[in-house]
């Protein structure tokens, strides 16, 4: 039976182990929260990273949303990073049944920190393997209350490349362009930025189409490159 109570306290003796006072101000007031840091930059937490996914090998949905959550429910910040590195590691367990779990990581990480990895990384890629599914659920995502879940549905294809689901980019991109929230606005411009490496005449046509409703965020991040 994996022993996550082990994984939890070689995570926190580990990262304890390399804590930095002053960095950890640094990492606080740059991300503009109160929770509390390590100090533990991204470099150091790799090895941390490597023993961990090397010694505590899910074997099981349940295992694995159990490590990811017990992790995810330490007060540092360092420790959800591992935790959703974790998430991200131990591919055969990224499905639709582990998309409760993304939804609860991103409404309680409500930060671009925390969420934008769950987004692309855990959301995305069981979008792209299950449209079926998951599609219906991105649409209603789109429309939902918490921002971090709309902000979600928009940038959930980043890495789609090609396979990009284009009428669910766009239709996403339209249905949020009206919004002032800061976090959506550039979402929209991320989203239609990386996929004009795959087909930019068609990010043009739709800034084009929609540049009344855009805003100039959303149009500058968007056009970029181009």
């Amino acid at each position: 039976m994996l022993d996550i109570d082990a994984a939890v306290t070689f995570v926190n003796r580990e990262l304890a182990a390399r804590a930095d006072p002053a960095a950890a101000v640094e990492m606080a007031r740059y991300l503009k929260t109160e929770m509390p840091f390590f100090g533990v930059k991204t470099p150091d937490r790799k090895p941390i990273a490597a023993e961990l996914a090397r010694r505590w090998i899910p074997e099981s949905p349940g295992d694995y949303e159990r490590l990811v959550l017990a992790l995810w429910n330490q007060p540092h910040r360092e420790v959800k990073y591992l935790a959703l590195g974790a998430a991200e590691r131990h591919r055969r367990f990224i499905t639709s049944a582990a998309v409760p779990l993304y939804r609860r990581l991103i409404v309680e990480g409500a930060w671009w920190d925390l969420v934008d990895g769950v987004a692309a990384n855990l959301v995305g890629a069981v979008l792209l393997d299950d449209r079926a599914a998951t599609t219906p659920l991105v649409r209603r995502w789109l429309d939902d209350e918490v921002m971090w879940l709309r902000r979600t549905a928009i940038i959930s294809q980043l890495n789609h490349k090609a396979a990009t689901d284009t009428a669910l980019l766009f239709d996403g991109c339209a249905a949020r362009a009206h919004e002032t929230e800061f976090f959506i606005r550039k979402a929209i411009g991320w989203a239609l930025r990386q996929y004009a490496r795959t087909d930019p005449d068609a990010v043009r046509r739709f800034v084009a189409q929609h540049e009344e409703e855009l805003s100039g965020l959303s149009k500058r991040e968007a056009l970029k490159h181009l």
